[in-house]
């Protein structure tokens, strides 16, 4: 498995199903992220605003992430300061969970990140998904603010 950056042999049909597979569960939670509904057409929207990296085993697409710089955030309070940059679409296709692959695209963003110059990595979640929030949480996020009483954002 490697991860690098979405390039044109990758099909954004292809990585629209992989987000719809891996938000399905949320999905049957009553979760209703954009991911799990959004148009190949959104997916090609999401990811020109950032750098979208993509978990690859045998040219199969097995994960992804995008991360947006720090000028190119915003949203909320907290995405607007200049030193944050935002990470979202992240997923792992359900036959590939388990295995540390979301762990290592979260590294390659948090690194990237800081190569853009910024001191914080944020995202959003919503408040009831407590499941993911305890992951972030673990991986040394801080919840910093709640959007319409919606979302949760978290930093690093």
């Amino acid at each position: 498995m490697k991860i690098r950056q979405l390039d044109r042999r990758d099909s954004l049909e292809t990585l629209t199903e992989l987000l719809h597979r891996a938000y399905r569960a949320l999905a049957e939670m009553g979760f209703r992220y954009w991911a799990t509904h959004q148009t190949v057409e959104d997916t090609q929207q999401r990811i020109a605003s950032g750098e979208c990296y993509v978990a690859v085993d045998n040219d199969a697409l097995i994960g992804t992430i995008k991360l947006t710089p720090p000028e190119k955030t915003g949203g909320c309070r907290w995405y607007a300061r200049p030193e944050v940059a935002t990470f979202h679409q992240f997923a792992v296709d359900p036959a590939h969970q388990g295995q540390g692959i979301g762990s290592r695209l979260l590294e390659h963003v948090e690194k990237r990140s800081a190569e853009l110059g910024a001191a914080e990595l944020a995202c959003d979640t919503a408040e009831g998904a407590t499941h993911l929030i305890d992951m972030y949480i673990k991986r040394g996020y801080r919840k910093v603010d709640t959007v319409t009483g919606t979302k949760q954002t978290t930093s690093a």
